[in-house]
Order: structure tokens, then C-alpha cells, then sequence
């Protein structure tokens, strides 16, 4: 955690992307990302949810432990599901040791500001890393009206940064910024002592994280602040397409991909 504390004292930029699967895993480990983020946006991603609202302990779990596994070098965080640490800082507790116990990874994340304090108090002082998440918070997407930017106005910016200042002083090793302006994430990476990890929330935060398969073109709809570094989603169906071809056509398997008495 103190490269993290580091990073931001020397003015380094922080990586991070998501992952959900010990392959992906190897290869964004490989490409020298700082962060992995097991998130839950995994109902979304990978389980065909429209939010992340069902997503439980147990759906966390197996991915965690396989992105843990299969990593080398990048700090690995999971989220801590929507239910899950609500009722309090013992509920919170009992499931930041569940994750840490039986996945391997390095921090939890959980969202929310001065009500969530108490939470990130009892699991820090347990041992536990915990990076908080300010602006969206998907897990009370019905509650803010849908994907919204947050922090409008002098009255929004004050409350994000009294949040992002309680999750700080409850222990938080750093804090995701997600669709907040500009402006007002800047103060808050200035105000902090601990990174502020930006999604949607401009170029001024002390890092930035993506949706892996956001980042990779693997859909054809991305967020707006979400650049796409590749179209693997389209050069997967073109290669399964070939596949389908050579199949039908029986070309595939020939002499250099068969077993020959």
C-alpha cells in the first residue's frame, strides 16, 4: 500500500483496470498494470445483469481468487457487493476477512462517503485495505436517478469532498472518483493525502481505471469517457466466424493440426 502513497507524493500516474478471470489476468498483469479491480461490475460484464445490484459474496468470490492467482505484480482489489457491508461495520468486517481469507487478493472496495465511515474504520483497523468509491455509485444507481454525473453544483462538490475527506480519516488507502467534473475532482486529489483513482472524472486525479472490456472494444456501446485501445470484440467474431468456415467446409482440422499414425 505504501507505493500507492508513494506514487501520489512523486506525482506517478496509477493504472488500473478490471478483472474477472485468471487469462485476462496474466495478460494485463504482463502489459505493467499498478491495480486490478475484481469489481462487481462483473453482473454487468460477464453475467448478463443490467445492474450490479444482484451480484452476491459467493458471485465474487471464484473470480477474486483466480485473478489473485494469476497475478505477479499488480496490487488486487475486490468489491465488496451491494448487501454486504450495509448493515454496519460487523457485517462489513465479516465479509472483508470472507474475501481476504479465501481469495488471496490484497484490499476490498466498498461505496460511499460519511456513512460508510464507520465500515471502512473497522475494516482497516483489522488489516484490511480498503479503497472507498465517491460520485457514481452503481450500487445506488436507483437511489441518484440513474448514470448521473455527481457533484454539481457548490452545495454537491462541498458534501463529495467532506465524503471523500471521512473515508480518508477512517483509514481508506485510496478512493475511486467515478463521473464527477473535472473541477471537483482536481480539489479532491488536492485536498487528499491518499490517491484518488478517476473514472469519468477527468485527467487530474492521481489515477485511472477502466472496464477492461471497455477498454478493449469488446462491445459495441462503451461510456463516453471510456477510450477504446483496441476492437478485440470484433476481431473474436471474425476469428470464431473462420473457425465456423473451415469447420463446415472440413479444412479444419487438416494434416498440420492432426494427430498422424
Amino acid at each position: 500500500m505504501h507505493h500507492l502513497a508513494a506514487a501520489k507524493q512523486r506525482g506517478e500516474k496509477i493504472t488500473m483496470l478490471t478483472a474477472y478471470d485468471a487469462v485476462t489476468a496474466t495478460l494485463l498483469d504482463a502489459a505493467g498494470v499498478d491495480m486490478f479491480l475484481v469489481g462487481d461490475s462483473i453482473g454487468n460484464v460477464m453475467h448478463g445483469h443490467t445492474t450490479t445490484l444482484p451480484v452476491t459474496v459467493d458471485d465474487m468470490i471464484p473470480p477474486a481468487r483466480a485473478v489473485a492467482r494469476a497475478t505477479q505484480r499488480a496490487l488486487v482489489v475486490v468489491d465488496l457487493p451491494f448487501g454486504s457491508y450495509e448493515a454496519g461495520p460487523e457485517q462489513a468486517l465479516a465479509t472483508g476477512v470472507r474475501m481476504m481469507k479465501e481469495t488471496g487478493v490484497q484490499a476490498v472496495k466498498l461505496e460511499g462517503g460519511v456513512r460508510v465511515a464507520p465500515q471502512i474504520r473497522a475494516l482497516s483497523d483489522a488489516g484490511i485495505p480498503v479503497v472507498g468509491h465517491l460520485g457514481f455509485t452503481p450500487q445506488s444507481e436507483h437511489a441518484l436517478g440513474g448514470h448521473r454525473v455527481q457533484g454539481r453544483g457548490d452545495e454537491a462538490a462541498e458534501a463529495l469532498a467532506d465524503d471523500a475527506l471521512a473515508v480518508q480519516e477512517a483509514g481508506a488507502v485510496a478512493v475511486v472518483l467515478e463521473m464527477v467534473p473535472v473541477d471537483v475532482a482536481e480539489r479532491i486529489t488536492e485536498i487528499l493525502r491518499i490517491p484518488t483513482i478517476g473514472i469519468g472524472a477527468g485527467a487530474r486525479c492521481d489515477g485511472q481505471v477502466l472496464v477492461w472490456t471497455d477498454m478493449a472494444g469488446m462491445t459495441e456501446w462503451a461510456p463516453r469517457f471510456a477510450k477504446r485501445y483496441a476492437e478485440l470484440g470484433r476481431a473474436l467474431t471474425a476469428a470464431a466466424t473462420e473457425y465456423v468456415e473451415d469447420v463446415k467446409k472440413g479444412t479444419f482440422p487438416d494434416a498440420d493440426h492432426s494427430f498422424l499414425e
